[in-house]
């Protein structure tokens, strides 16, 4: 799997020490075992996706605790896209919010056209949460698959993967939507370009979930300037809410549920091979995709 992190591993955005094997996603079939992972059940053959550091490559020795087993009904690519970006949109969705936003209330979304953004809009109707998207004018036929309650759709920036924030007063929007009174979580991977936008859809005592940097990193900002609605903000990461395997277990079964009860539908935009590995990076940085970027071996 392609994922944004990625491009900053590259980038130097998240300093890695060199040299290193990029890309922290994967799937395939088990081609080896453990004497301690065969006592777990585990065999050749057996149809697994993980999130570990190092997959781009044709070979990747996986702990146990990092395994996840592919349910029959659902493809090993679909599966694929589960260990970073499914259950990223799942903690975003049902945790990182400290349940400050809770059913039945407004979420802000943006980039709902996009890998994570599409599956954490799918995610969080489907717990019954209100949720107003922002997409690309190119992609608005994927962000209203995803089944929001309002579409918010932005001229593209071209050759980015965002859209132009500064084009629709987003803030305005949201305020008439929910009656003036905000969301009390907007979910953010843009970073830089939607600060301003994120803290002011806020609701009283909301959340703004900061989990991405797709137009650049987020600026500091001064705490004073949460003041005004109680205001909360977390940047979260996966890791720490994964941090046992029983809850990589709670989050990947409730996922593969969605999707084996076609509650969650997920689209694999392009797979490349994994010799043209910049390719892929590339088409993901220029905002080309519509859904989940693989490369394949």
């Amino acid at each position: 799997g392609i994922n944004f992190i990625d491009t900053y591993h590259r980038g130097g955005l998240y300093a890695r020490d060199l040299p290193f094997i990029a890309g922290q996603e994967g799937g395939g079939k088990i081609a080896a075992v453990s004497p301690k992972a065969a006592a777990e059940g585990f065999k050749v053959g057996d149809r697994v996706a993980y999130s570990v550091l190092g997959t781009y490559c044709e070979y990747t020795a996986v702990p146990t605790g990092k395994l996840l087993r592919v349910p029959d009904s659902v493809g090993l690519d679909v599966a694929t896209c589960l260990p970073v970006q499914g259950l990223t949109a799942h903690y975003l969705t049902t945790d990182a919010h400290a349940k400050l936003c809770v059913p039945g209330q407004w979420m802000l979304i943006h980039g709902v056209g996009g890998g994570t953004c599409q599956w954490a809009a799918q995610m969080a109707k489907a717990m019954g949460y209100k949720v107003i998207g922002t997409v690309a004018e190119g992609k608005k036929d994927v962000g209203a698959a995803c089944g929001v309650d309002e579409l918010i759709v932005l001229p593209e920036v071209a050759g980015t993967s965002y859209e132009d924030y500064e084009a629709v007063d987003v803030a305005a929007r949201v305020k008439e939507v929910t009656g003036g009174e905000g969301c009390h979580a907007v979910i953010d991977g843009i970073g830089k370009n939607t600060l301003d936008i994120s803290i002011n859809s806020l609701a009283q005592r909301g959340i703004f979930v900061s989990f991405g940097n797709a137009s650049g990193a987020v600026p500091a900002f001064p705490v004073l300037r949460l003041i005004g609605k109680s205001a909360f903000v977390c940047r979260p990461k996966l890791l720490d809410y994964t941090r046992t395997r029983a809850e990589l277990d709670y989050r990947a079964d409730q996922v593969f549920g969605w999707l084996k009860d076609g509650q969650l539908k997920v689209a694999v935009d392009m797979t490349f091979p994994l010799d043209d590995a910049p390719e892929g990076h590339k088409y993901l940085e220029a905002g080309k995709s519509k859904g989940k970027v693989l490369f394949k071996i």
